[in-house]
Formats: C-alpha cells, structure tokens, sequence
C-alpha cells in the first residue's frame, strides 16, 4: 500500500494510552450549545433502553404461534396483498368471529 504508513504500539503502550484520558477529557464542551453538550452516562443509557424496546417483535404475549394450512393460491394471494397479511388475515377471522356470535 503505497502512502499509508502503519505504527506499531506495544500492547503496555496502548494499556498506558487507555488508562490516562487527555486533560479536558475526551469531548470538550465550551458550555455554549446545549446541542453540542456530550450525553450523559444516564442520558446514554436510556437512549440505549428505548432504543432496545422499540426493536423487534412486540413485547405483549398475546398472540400464540400456531400451525394453519392454506391452499397455494389462497396463501399466494394473501401474500400477494403486501406486509401485514397476516395481521389483516387475524383481523379479518376476529371480524368473522363477531359476526357468528350475532
């Protein structure tokens, strides 16, 4: 690689680097811009909370993972419709649900 220029440390170099922190710190904040102000520890953390508890599935344990066979062409068109079929196909059967018990 022409041009870049590789420095090896020691593994006791890097251990001392990592142990003293620059004078001002890492994140030097003049006190001006709020904007600007690094976060804190507990700001940080509940950014990393919320930010765990809006991904993936959802937390609430009420709906039950069960086995259900479909004709191709019924599971073909109901897929055919996009994300979300299968909550439309859950509505749909609470829909019918209510309209038996009428």
């Amino acid at each position: 690689m022409s041009g870049s220029k590789t420095t090896l440390n020691t593994r006791e170099e890097i251990l001392t680097a990592m142990k003293s922190a620059p004078s001002g710190g890492y994140f030097e904040w003049d006190g001006q811009d709020e904007d600007e102000r690094p976060l804190t520890k507990t700001e940080m953390l509940s950014g990393i909370a919320e930010y765990r508890r809006a991904r993936g599935r959802p937390s609430g344990k009420t709906k039950e993972q069960v086995a259900i066979r479909f004709d191709k062409d019924v599971l073909s068109a109901l897929r055919a419709t996009g994300r979300g079929w299968q909550t439309r196909v859950n509505d749909a059967m609470r829909e019918w649900l209510k309209q038996q018990s009428a």
